[in-house]
């Protein structure tokens, strides 16, 4: 990952007007007050730093990620693989986008044993990522990239670890949303409840632990 902040994921403004809208025209409907947060690969926070709940909670392996997260949001700096820090049955909402093709599929799997005992019953757990059914031209230009999922082997293999699929989205945003498109919240809010999304390579799904 050394230099991945300043090649592939570099600090944007615009990426968190991207993320405030997001949160504020959709994330945040799912989200009750009373909810506690745990973001996974938070990056620079544009997730959680715009999520409004009673404790959140960002996770991510990048020590710079520190300065970019809110005063009032907790930061533990290490993998996804050891949230041994979290209480079991303490979250009512696990994010985490575009973190799993980073991951390979035996980290990913023990990322989701470890999420199944932290969510409370009835908590989800909400995945954003390439999906690789509409953007295999694209999916290895990222060279961090290891494993490939569709909105199928993705459902397939949240299944086989003890996950059901409450929600599946296989097109929900672009690919690169920054780079394509002028940041207005309205053309996001536009493009959020498109009955069809045109160049929608990014799938949404959501998933209860079945305990």
């Amino acid at each position: 990952m050394k230099g991945y902040h300043e090649t592939r994921f570099a600090f944007n403004r615009r990426r968190d007007l991207l993320w405030k809208t997001l949160c504020e025209a959709y994330f945040q409907r799912l989200i009750p007050p009373d909810a506690c947060v745990l973001d996974l690969g938070t990056g620079y926070g544009n997730f959680i730093n715009h999520i409004r709940c009673a404790r959140r909670i960002a996770v991510d392996p990048w020590e710079g990620a520190i300065p970019h997260i809110a005063s009032d949001v907790e930061v533990h700096i290490g993998s996804a693989t050891d949230l041994g820090f979290v209480p079991d049955n303490s979250v009512d909402f696990v994010f985490a986008s575009n973190l799993f093709e980073h991951l390979t599929r035996k980290e990913f799997a023990i990322v989701l044993e470890q999420v199944r005992a932290k969510l409370k019953r009835g908590g989800t757990l909400n995945i954003l990522q390439p999906n690789y059914r509409f953007a295999y031209r694209e999916y290895f230009d990222d060279y961090t990239h290891i494993s490939i999922f569709s909105d199928r082997s993705l459902t397939g293999f949240l299944h086989s670890h003890g996950f059901r699929v409450i929600e599946c989205k296989p097109r929900f945003l672009p690919l690169t949303v920054l780079s394509m498109w002028p940041v207005w919240p309205v053309l996001i809010r536009f493009y959020l409840f498109l009955p069809f999304k045109p160049m929608g390579k990014q799938m949404f799904l959501r998933a209860m632990a079945e305990k």
